[in-house]
């Protein structure tokens, strides 16, 4: 079971990412009716809840911190879910992290997702 999240990397402020995570699991699983997540999180402070989107697509929800800048999105034929971030701000630096929810639709609750991507590195510069 992976989740690989990839996309990260230093920008200036103003400016805009988009992270990827690959989905795969073994014996086929790879998260199509599962909500998937991103959260981040910077050192010292708990891993927080960044967006979601449903197993489907349908549905997304978004922090308030980044509504109206990030977006949420997901391929199911490539089995990947994305994280567009545009107007990023230096208080967007941190690890983001992909995750894979229990559940059909995302959750801002990190205790709802089974499984976690390994991390990717964004940075903000004033």
């Amino acid at each position: 079971v992976q989740l690989q999240a990839c996309g990260g990397g230093l920008v200036q402020a103003g400016g805009s990412l988009r992270l990827s995570c690959a989905t795969s699991g073994r014996s086929g699983r790879i998260f199509s009716n599962n909500g998937l997540g991103w959260f981040r999180q910077t050192p010292g402070n708990e891993r927080e809840f960044v967006g979601g989107i449903s197993w489907n697509g349908a549905e997304t929800r978004h922090s308030e911190s980044v509504k109206g800048r990030f977006t949420v999105s997901r391929d199911r034929s490539k089995n990947t879910v994305y994280l567009q971030m545009d107007s990023l701000k230096p208080e967007d630096t941190a690890v983001h992290y992909c995750a894979a929810s229990r559940f059909a639709y995302s959750d801002s609750s990190r205790s709802k997702y089974a499984y976690w991507g390994q991390g990717t590195k964004v940075t903000v510069s004033s």
